[in-house]
């Protein structure tokens, strides 16, 4: 990106003396956010590694019985299948949120006289294995929608450091030394032109 073209006036001096001051003051503020992001980035990716385990321990036992779905008349999908997920929205560093609540599943109305006696303990398992897939995908939403403002925020934070501010400080030294060489110019100027005026006196005097 090409540089902007700075005038060499006091105007633009204190101009850029206020942006200087604007980037110094908002960068504190840019840097916690991107320490708080990266926090809680953190929480979520360990969330998500928990959820996996969670998610293989379940399937690990499930092992054992998981056969006997297949027996003939038996079908457990209405029963397991989430009918709401609940969530709720919660502002982490001015990222809004997705929060899980709860998974509801629709009440079991089989005949508990002609079912067989695993179909409660395997309705369980399957909800509960559905209810951390479920916490899982609001998890990923949250560690992508924290991640994609903390990629944003770090970009903000190095453009102010490195490019901003110093370009600043640039300009400011670059204005204030071109100022200084014209007052000096002109002080030199108004000598030459007093001491011409001086010569004329005297020569109009003599």
């Amino acid at each position: 990106m090409a540089r902007k073209k700075i005038k060499f006036t006091k105007g633009e001096l204190k101009s850029q003396r206020d942006s200087l001051g604007q980037f110094q003051r908002y960068l504190p503020t840019l840097q916690l956010k991107q320490q708080q992001l990266q926090i809680e980035v953190r929480k979520t990716e360990a969330q998500l590694k928990k959820h996996r385990g969670e998610v293989e321990e379940i399937k690990k036992n499930m092992v054992s019985w998981i056969g006997i779905l297949a027996e003939p008349g038996i079908d457990l999908a209405k029963w397991v299948k989430p009918k709401d997920i609940v969530t709720s929205s919660d502002n982490i560093a001015g990222v809004n949120i997705p929060v899980f609540r709860r998974v509801d599943f629709p009440d079991p109305d089989y005949d508990l006289f002609v079912m067989p006696l695993w179909v409660d303990y395997a309705i369980e398992e399957i909800r509960k294995l559905a209810e951390v897939l479920a916490r899982n995908k609001i998890v990923e939403k949250q560690h992508e929608l924290l991640n994609k403002e903390l990629k944003t925020t770090m970009q903000r934070v190095n453009l102010f450091e490195k490019v901003k501010i110093p370009e600043c400080k640039e300009n400011i030294k670059t204005i204030r030394i071109y100022i200084g060489d014209q007052e000096t110019n002109a002080v030199g100027r108004s000598k030459i032109a007093k001491k011409k005026i001086e010569k004329v006196l005297e020569l109009a005097a003599a």
